[in-house]
């Protein structure tokens, strides 16, 4: 069963590159044996740079059921998912991922997302992008409003 979803979500990632759409990635999300939502790489085709095949595909996913929260889902991607993707997979709480290319096939091609594996790893001032702490104080507020709100939906 898992062969067909598979050889979807690279049929996705072939027909993006040969129609010019956008990077060489597709994916399917899978629930009950049924794909329920696909998805390829519309970065540049949206100029979106989140708008990677898997991110897509959750979100279509997300429609269709009408949830933030997918669990019970199978997600089926051409590519080993970057950190940004199975960020978000882990936020939709798929229950599993299939993956075809690795990050490393994914690097030979020039998608090398290595770099933020390293940039985790550094103190925030160091980072290429640096990042600094900055109004926590006023910030906090809306953190506090939100712990204190009885109506809130929690994620």
């Amino acid at each position: 069963m898992e062969n067909k979803f598979m050889q979807r979500a690279i049929d996705l990632s072939i027909e993006n590159v040969k129609n010019k759409i956008g990077g060489p990635f597709g994916a399917v999300i899978v629930k009950d044996d049924v794909i329920i939502a696909e998805g390829t790489n519309l970065v540049t085709s949206t100029n979106d740079p989140t708008a990677h095949a898997e991110i897509v595909t959750i979100r279509n996913a997300c429609n269709a059921l009408n949830n933030f929260h997918i669990p019970g889902c199978v997600m089926y991607t051409s590519c080993e998912p970057c950190p940004m993707c199975l960020a978000a997979c882990y936020w939709a709480h798929i229950d599993k991922i299939y993956y075809g290319n690795t990050k490393q096939d994914a690097a030979n091609i020039d998608f090398d997302d290595s770099f933020i594996y390293d940039e985790l790893a550094i103190a925030h001032e160091q980072r290429k992008i640096p990042m600094i702490n900055f109004m926590r104080d006023t910030a906090i507020e809306a953190f506090n409003l939100w712990r204190e709100h009885e109506e809130k939906v929690e994620y």
